[in-house]
């Protein structure tokens, strides 16, 4: 079948077992073809074709609402539902999203990114349903991994009291990212190993049926022995006594067994929990062979041997450098304890997960709790660095402000992925870290120019005693500068001249100081010279630097890699209202107040005018009238 000449799932009714295989391989050998070209999540995807088919053929979206939590596992959905001709575009700059987009398609009823959240979306929808009095079928599917998340449970246990017809289906594949912890985990191992479970409970019910109620005595009987046969047979009985139907486990590649269970969950009232196994990585083998989570989601590789295409001689990683600065501290120290939230793939934790099995904890897909974890550490003369992406912080805010700031715990975040990411997009860009932890009280923030400066923050953070600390870093390698052997401790809320100039001042950090020592650079040969300042401190900010530019009256141009609204600009700003700089010229650049898109980091910085160029352009709009005819 020609993949691209799929409209919409429709084709899928007509098709019987042999052919839904055969789509099956040829849904395989595009997505391997493909994704070996343009990277994405190939794990996820290879491991829910016979899953995605078969719920496309039982139901009939968009009217009854399949939702993809994640969504890193969507892409066999959007073939089915038109989309494969554009698959080369995948994750690139306004090309197709790598997650469920509602403005892509009348199928993707509901966007993902983060995990957990498909349960109470489903619920919404349910409920919505029932008061418009529609009949339609609502379907979240949600991985095992993210079943772990706080926000999940909160769901069943809605969904359990509400009684409300809903067919989760359960996709256990026995990973998320990296393999899953957690004591969920262990009941979804014992439910896996009981396939004769739903078998042995419609016998003993068929029998009880047969018995017959006489005294009342032995109808209440046989109810005891249902209930005692049942945890007998399924100590992991954990779904059903949350309110829902259990069905399976179903072998999630066998279309007559998928086919019949959903068959049977559509006609069942009440929540339903349709427990289906896959394999990750199915049909491609080093993908199946994965253990650690690295074929969840890759760059491109070469399809003959699995080996994936990297830059000859790049730079370390930024991730790495964190980790292994803080591996060589918690050899010294033996208060670090590292904590991450399902992510010791993604941190690079790796290597303290092997020196250090014992001081480095995955608590599974639970910010929330890894902040508070963290703070409990705190408390008792520990010192945790808690190793989480940027947008995955969003999700513990309040445990970041109630638990550890307001007790001004010594809690060290390391803040990966900070700035934009690329190609994850929308969900993923690292933008607002900084203007919801910059109104934090005993908060400090920074972020390093280069590795060099990133390992001395890493070992002044881990001698920070005076309440939590975030060093926030980006995504990707650093610049290969040479990193001194023996690490010291950066004043706190100290700056530093990167290039002096008279006419007027770029405040920068992270990322963008590149481009704006080129911006100065190029000003030069024009007769202007632009003092460059590495804003290291983000909070506190170096007072003393601030008022010798704003005592000169040279205009300011701040840059940051982050959102405007509230950010670092926003803090310069307030600083020159409050020391009575009322005159005071000072311009913003950074991210702009809406979602930004997926793209290559470097095509996203050109849309919004993060560039060398804009910098140079806001310099010569702040100089006096003079300066400008000079230039």
């Amino acid at each position: 079948m020609d993949l691209e000449s799929i409209k919409d799932p429709s084709f899928l009714k007509e098709l019987d077992i042999s052919q839904l295989k055969k789509l099956s391989r040829e849904i395989r050998r595009f997505l391997i073809e493909t994704l070996s070209k343009t990277g994405g999540h190939i794990g996820p995807n290879l491991g829910v074709v016979e899953l995605t088919i078969a719920l496309h053929k039982s139901f009939d979206s968009p009217k009854d609402k399949i939702l993809w939590d994640v969504g890193h596992q969507s892409y066999v959905h959007k073939i089915l539902t038109g989309r494969a001709g554009q698959f080369d575009t995948l994750r690139q700059y306004q090309g197709l999203s790598g997650f469920p987009k509602r403005n892509e398609s009348k199928h993707d009823v509901w966007e993902t990114g983060h995990s957990s959240t498909s349960l109470s979306a489903a619920m919404g929808m349910a409920v919505a349903r029932d008061l418009k009095g529609e009949n339609s079928y609502v379907i979240p599917v949600i991985g095992d991994g993210a079943l772990t998340g706080g926000m999940a449970f909160e769901a069943l246990n809605h969904i359990g009291h509400e009684k409300r017809d809903i067919i989760v289906v359960l996709n256990d594949n026995e990973m998320s990212i990296a393999p899953n912890v957690g004591a969920l985990h262990q009941v979804l191992g014992k439910l896996r190993t009981a396939s004769k479970y739903q078998r042995a409970k419609d016998e003993l019910e068929l029998l009880l049926k047969k018995i017959p109620a006489v005294g009342g005595k032995l109808a209440a009987t046989a109810e005891r022995l249902k209930d005692t046969l049942k945890y007998l047979l399924v100590s992991g009985i954990f779904f059903e006594e949350l309110g829902f139907t259990y069905l399976g486990p179903v072998d999630g590649h066998n279309y007559e067994a998928l086919l019949e269970n959903i068959q049977y969950a559509k006609k069942t009232k009440g929540p339903i929990l349709l427990h289906v196994i896959t394999k990750k990585g199915k049909g491609y083998q080093p993908a199946e062979n994965d253990t650690r989570g690295v074929w969840h989601g890759t760059g491109q590789y070469k399809i003959e041997t699995g080996d994936f295409i990297k830059p000859v001689n790049a730079p370390p990683a930024w991730s790495k450098l964190v980790s292994d600065t803080v591996l060589r501290l918690a050899k010294e120290d033996p208060r670090i304890v590292t904590i991450t939230p399902a992510m010791t793939v993604g941190s690079k934790l790796e290597r303290f997960q092997e020196e250090l099995p014992n001081r480095v904890y995955d608590v599974g897909i639970a910010e929330q709790h890894a902040a508070t974890f963290a703070a409990g550490l705190a408390t008792q003369g520990m010192k945790p660095f808690l190793a989480v992406y940027s947008t995955f912080l969003q999700r513990a805010y309040d445990q970041v402000v109630h638990d550890i700031c307001r007790q001004n715990l010594n809690v060290f975040f390391g803040i990966d992925r900070a700035g934009l990411v690329g190609a994850d997009g929308e969900t993923h860009q690292g933008v607002f870290d900084i203007a919801f932890l910059r109104s934090l009280p005993n908060m400090v923030l920074m972020m390093p120019k280069d590795e060099n400066e990133g390992q001395h923050m890493v070992h002044t953070a881990l001698q920070y005693n005076d309440g939590p600390i975030a060093m926030r870093f980006p995504r990707g390698n650093g610049l290969g500068v040479a990193l001194d052997e023996d690490l010291k401790e950066i004043p706190i809320g100290t700056w530093e001249v990167l290039t002096e100039g008279s006419d007027a001042c770029i405040l920068t950090f992270g990322t963008t100081i590149p481009m704006a020592l080129e911006a100065a650079a190029y000003l030069k040969r024009q007769g202007i010279t632009v003092k460059v300042i590495n804003a290291r401190f983000i909070k506190p900010m170096d007072e003393a630097v601030l008022l010798s530019i704003f005592n000169t009256g040279m205009p300011v141009v701040t840059v940051e890699e982050a959102v405007l609204q509230g950010g670092f600009g926003s803090a310069v700003l307030e600083f020159a209202h409050e020391h009575g700089f009322h005159q005071q010229v000072i311009n913003r650049i950074g991210v702009p107040d809406r979602f930004i898109e997926h793209g290559s980091v470097k095509e996203l910085w050109k849309e919004i005018g993060l560039t060398a160029e804009h910098i140079i352009q806001e310099i010569q709009n702040v100089l006096p009238k003079n300066h400008k005819k000079r230039a």
